[in-house]
C-alpha cells in the first residue's frame, strides 16, 4: 500500500483492496483509515526514503544471517541441545555459544559462568544479616538475550521455569523473578554444552513434590483454615 501510494495511487479503496490476509477482514475501517492528505511529491519522497531503508534493512539482515548460519554450522548440535530449553530459540541459543563459547572447562562449575556473566546474585551478609546484593556486569547481549529467554519461559505451560518464575514472583516480584529465571536457564546450558545432553524438565509441579508431602499438605491446610474453611483430608486411592 505504501508502494502504491508512494507510485501515485490515493484511491482509499484501490489501496485498502491491496490488503493481506487478516487485514482483508476490515477492508471498510481500512479504507476510511486510508482517507487522508499524501497528495504532494515531498510526501512520496519521504515514505519512498523510508521504504528503501526498510529494504536495505533487511538485505544487511539477511546477509548476516547467512553468515551466523555458516559459522555456528560446526556447532548444530549445540544450538539444538538449548533450543530444548523452555523459552530459548535458535537465535537466543546462538547468542549463548557466540558469548560463552561451548567448552565449559574454562568454567570450574555453573555457579562460576552465571558470576562470570553477570546473572548471579551477589552475596553481601554482615553480623548475620542478609543485604541486597549486586550482580557483576556481564556480556551485554548474552544478558538481554537471557533475559527474553525468562520471560518467554515464564509464560510456557506446564514447565519448571514457570512454576519458578511464579512462585518467586508472588514473594519478590516479577523483576527478582526474571533474574532467578534467567540464572535457571544457563545453568541448564552450562550442563547441556558441558555432558552434551538435552534439557530435563522437571515439571510445573516439582516445588509441589518436593520434600516432605505431609508437611506440605498441613501447611495447605492451615493456610485454608486461616480463611475459615474447615478441610477434611481424605487420601485418593494409589491407582487414582
Amino acid at each position: 500500500m505504501l508502494d502504491a501510494l508512494v507510485a501515485g495511487t490515493h484511491d482509499p479503496a484501490v489501496l485498502a483492496d491491496l490488503a493481506k490476509g487478516r487485514l482483508r477482514a476490515k477492508l471498510p475501517e481500512l479504507q476510511e483509515a486510508l482517507e487522508g492528505r499524501f497528495r504532494t511529491e515531498h510526501h512520496g519522497l519521504l515514505v519512498g526514503h523510508i521504504l528503501a531503508h526498510i529494504d536495505y534493512l533487511d538485505e544487511a539482515v539477511a546477509t548476516l544471517s547467512a553468515r551466523i548460519e555458516e559459522v555456528i554450522a560446526p556447532f548444530s548440535k549445540q544450538v539444538q541441545g538449548l533450543d530444548t530449553i523452555p523459552g530459548v530459540d535458535r537465535r537466543t541459543a546462538e547468542v549463548i555459544i557466540a558469548e560463552i563459547g561451548v567448552d565449559m572447562a574454562q568454567f570450574p562449575s555453573a555457579g562460576h559462568l552465571a558470576s562470570w556473566a553477570g546473572v548471579y546474585p551477589g552475596n553481601n551478609e554482615s553480623a548475620g544479616k542478609r543485604k541486597t546484593g549486586k550482580t557483576r556486569p556481564g556480556p551485554k547481549w548474552l544478558r538481554k538475550g537471557l533475559t527474553e529467554s525468562a520471560k518467554a519461559a515464564a509464560r510456557s505451560k506446564g514447565t519448571y521455569l514457570a512454576a519458578q518464575h511464579a512462585r518467586i514472583k508472588r514473594r519478590r516480584g516479577p523483576s527478582k523473578a526474571t533474574g532467578a529465571t534467567r540464572h535457571s536457564i544457563l545453568v541448564a546450558a552450562y550442563y547441556i554444552l558441558r555432558d552434551g545432553v538435552t534439557y530435563h524438565e522437571l515439571g510445573a509441579d516439582y516445588f509441589a513434590n518436593r520434600g516432605d508431602t505431609d508437611a506440605h499438605v498441613r501447611r495447605l491446610v492451615r493456610q485454608l483454615e486461616r480463611l475459615g474453611q474447615k478441610v477434611n483430608i481424605e487420601p485418593l486411592p494409589m491407582n487414582a
